[in-house]
Parts: C-alpha cells; structure tokens; sequence
C-alpha cells in the first residue's frame, strides 16, 4: 500500500503560485499605511484583472484539485468507484462511448457523480437512473417515460329521499383517475446510458466545447447559452479559448460583473458552475481507483466524517483538523505553550484590516483574557491576507466608502472554557486547535461583505480555506486555513511583523 502523503497530504504542495518574496515591506493604499504582502497567491481577488495563461491553468489544476472532498467525503464514494468498474457497466460505458464518439472516462466519471452507479438513484428535483436524467430531456434523448392511468374507488354512505318521501341511507361510489408510471427507460442503464452519451456528443457540437457540455449536462441547454453569451459579450475569446475555466475566472465584483453574477445565481441554485471541475476530479480518482484501489481508500480514509463515516463531513474543517490538533484543554496547556505554536493578534485595524471584540473573546474569563486573543502564526496570517484582499478589491467597488475592519469575535479558546460544555467535535471546540478565528460580517456594508465573500470563495476554490457559518444566520463565519497551506501563511505572518507600520502611519 503506498504512503497516504502521495494522495493527500502534500496534495497541492507545488501547484500554486507565490509572487517573489520580499521580507518587511508596507506600501501605501489611498495615502494610508496598509499591510501589503509580498509572499502573494497569484490569481486572487483583485488580482484576476491580469490572469495570466499560466495563472489560469494553475488555477484550473487547483480547483479540480479542491474539488476531492466534495467526492470523496460521500460514504458511497468507495461502493460507487467498485461499481463503476463491474464487467456489465465496464462493458456499457466503453461500447457507449465509442458509439457516440465521446470519451469512455469522461462518461464513467459522470455517472459517478450523479448517482454513484445506483440504477435506481432518484432526486427528489426529479432527475432519476444512472445518469439522473429528467423527464424533459429523457424524451429529448429518445427515452421512453410512459404513463398509464389508473382509478381509485372510494366509497360513502349518503342519505337520499324516495319519491314516496321516505329518507334511505345508500352508498355512493367515486372513481378517481391518477397517473400511473409504467415504463421509465432512465431505470435501465443499457437504455440511459448510451442515450446520454450520444446527448453529451450532440451538446459538444451545439456548445463547441466538451467543458460546455458537461456544464449544459448539469445546469441546461438553455443554461449555457445564456452563459457563452455573456462570454461573447465579454469578448473573452481575444484573451484565449473562450472556455468554461476562463469564464469562470474571468469574473468578479468588478470585472464582467455579469457574468460573476450568473455564476453567483447558478451556484445558489445547483452548483453548476463548479460541475465541469468535479468531473475532471472524479475522472482523475476513478482512474486512481482503476490503478491502485488501496491508494484510493486511503484517500477515501482521510476525507470521511471523523464523527460519523456514515454521513458526509459537513466541511473541509471537519477533515483538515485532526484530534492531535486539539491541543489547548485548559488555559495552562495555553500558558505553558509559551509561543511554541500560539503568537499574538496584534491589533492595528488600520495597518491589518482588523479588530478584535474583546467583549466576546474570553468575556467568560476575564483574568485569561490576554491568552485568548492568540493563535497559531498560520491562522493570523490568514486573517492578514483575507483582510489585505477583501480591502483592495472593496477599494476598487466603491471607491468613496470606508473600509470596516473586519470584527475578529474567536480565537484560540481552551476546552473547558468553551460555552454549555460543548463536546470536542463541535464548531466551537475547534478553537482549541489555534488553527481556526470568527469573523463577524453582520455590520459590514453591503459591498465590502460581498468583497469578503468573494475573497473567501476564491480562496476555498483553491483548497487554500475552509469556512463555515458558526450557526444558522449568525452572521458569523468559523474560518481556517489548510494544512498544506499553513506555512505560506505562517511566511504572511511572520512578513507583517518584520514591518514597521507605527512609522509607516507616521509619514
């Protein structure tokens, strides 16, 4: 069996891309002193104006490469991979695909994902089989979706008068008509699945592109056209090959809004937009799967729900942080960490782009106090560098408002401390790692939480964040960095402290 490290761990070491480093450095934003780093992920936020060639296909790489716990976190990943390679469905997936000339991994790896090789899969939206194919465009296929009609007979006791005036008590019946499904060729993967791949083939050549067509398989014909008319207005074709990556990273708040704003719609709605760089995921594990299956389980191994297997983990903070990160039982475990893996939040909104509500980060333990507004160099670093991003492109939106430091509420929190006893498999236990801080959005303007939420996304996109609301409408997100990413922003850290921006705000 080989190593887990070759699969997951230093998974995205390599694949992104930093900006040369300079150590110590501030530069002037709108005539104040801001934190500007010079260790720098390239493509981010603001930083898509310019999107190289090059940026954008490391981009790409990292995206699909994020997309693996979306797949493997499900409990039926590892039952679904086993089915996808039985004789029978082997046999229909590659005499399927070159009868309609399309690609025998690419079809696999879509069935996969819509119904993890369950013939009898159904949605509750309504897509059904295999291919999870609706009624509507099963017909379009070719697909018979047949209903018959059936009666139900129901029976009361009425009572009815005679011609002679006498009143009787009769029964009535009533027949009632309803539908009756009696053939559906979704169910039947020798019919759904050769139908699917000649619609796949036909959506190639109407889109002009096999990314366009897995994107129009997920989200509608209509769907994409609508879409590769934004891109045309965009005039993204005279920056390269107008494709489903380009569009996607081609936009935000502030360039080709609408195209960042069909996206955005899209997403609320199925997701789609995100469809094409799964199935290049699922496809690349499939034929991991295919070669080495034990590699594959270990993967599997490492994304499951630590609290419960059966279900699928939450969100990536459930799987990046491990029960040897919960290290802070107690405020002595975090006294006698001494600045072994703890570092202060040192607060300067203007320099930062934060502040800490001292009301909540320890309220129930004032003499602490001073202990809790700490974490490791790699949480603060990420604090730094979502707030240097989230300022900029905000600056860029509305360049009249003023920015609001984002409002830090959590940080590192001993076990004991944590509110109602919660157990260490809750949100808040997470504290004691020092791995993750909470950012309350509630009071930003309007735009600058847009900006957030944008700046948080691209970074999740990445496999960079994983983040979560704290509770149901709380306006408060739970907000971490991945393991394979906590030295960059441990460097992000360590840079802003070198940096002397008491002097620079003098100037």
């Amino acid at each position: 069996m080989k190593p887990l490290w070759r699969a997951v761990i230093v998974v995205c070491t390599g694949l992104f891309l930093l900006l040369p480093a300079s150590w110590g450095q501030f530069r002037w934003l709108k005539g104040a002193a801001h934190f500007v780093p010079t260790n720098r992920l390239s493509g981010v936020g603001l930083d898509r104006e310019e999107m190289s060639d090059l940026v954008l296909q490391r981009r790409t790489d990292l995206m699909i490469e994020s997309q693996t716990f979306s797949i493997m976190r499900d409990p039926q990943a590892l039952a679904g991979a086993k089915r996808m390679f039985s004789p029978q469905l082997a046999k229909l997936f590659h005499d399927s695909a070159e009868k309609a000339g399309w690609p025998e991994a690419t079809l696999r790896a879509i069935a996969y994902l819509e119904s993890w090789g369950d013939s009898k899969a159904e949605s509750p939206a309504g897509p059904r089989g295999i291919m999870q194919i609706s009624e509507a465009t099963a017909r379009s296929m070719g697909l018979r979706v047949l209903y018959g009609k059936q009666y139900h007979i129901t029976t009361e006791t009425r009572k009815v008068k005679l011609k002679n005036g006498r009143t009787v008590a009769r029964k009535i019946s009533h027949r009632t008509a309803y539908s009756v499904l009696v053939r559906d060729d979704r169910l039947f993967p020798e019919r759904a699945v050769p139908a699917a791949a000649r619609y796949l083939a036909g959506l190639e050549k109407k889109f002009g592109g096999r990314d366009w067509a897995i994107f129009a398989y997920h989200c509608g014909a209509g769907c994409v056209a609508d879409f590769q008319t934004l891109v045309e207005r965009a005039r993204l074709e005279q920056k390269g090959s107008a494709t489903v990556a380009r569009a996607f990273f081609s936009a935000s708040p502030v360039q080709n809004r609408a195209i960042y704003e069909a996206i955005q719609h899209h997403m609320e709605r199925d997701y789609s937009p995100t469809y094409w760089f799964r199935i290049m995921r699922a496809e690349q594990l499939l034929n991991l799967y295919k070669s080495d299956p034990d590699e594959f389980t270990q993967l599997i191994g490492y994304y499951r729900n630590p609290d419960n297997p059966a279900i699928r983990a939450p969100h990536r903070l459930t799987v990046w942080l491990k029960p040897g990160d919960l290290m802070f039982r107690n405020c002595d475990d975090i006294r006698r960490d001494d600045g072994k893996h703890l570092v202060k939040a040192v607060e300067d909104p203007e320099a930062f782009g934060f502040s800490l509500r001292k009301s909540s980060l320890g309220a129930d333990d004032l003499l602490n106090q001073e202990y809790y507004l700490q974490a490791s160099p790699a949480a603060v670093g990420t604090l730094m560098y979502i707030a240097f991003e989230t300022r900029r492109l905000y600056s860029k939106m509305d360049t009249n408002g003023k920015f609001v430091p984002l409002e830090v509420t959590s940080l590192v929190r001993p076990l004991d401390r944590l509110a109602n006893g919660l157990a260490v498999k809750t949100e808040a236990a997470a504290h004691c790692t020092g791995q993750v801080f909470d950012v309350d959005y509630s009071n930003l303007p309007p735009k600058e939480r847009e900006a957030l939420q944008f700046v948080l996304d691209d970074l999740g996109w990445d496999g960079y964040l994983g983040f979560v609301e704290e509770s149901p409408k709380s306006g408060t997100l739970h907000i971490g960095c991945a393991p394979s990413v906590r030295d960059f922003f441990a460097r992000v850290f360590d840079e802003a402290m070198k940096g002397n921006v008491v002097e620079a705000a003098g100037q």
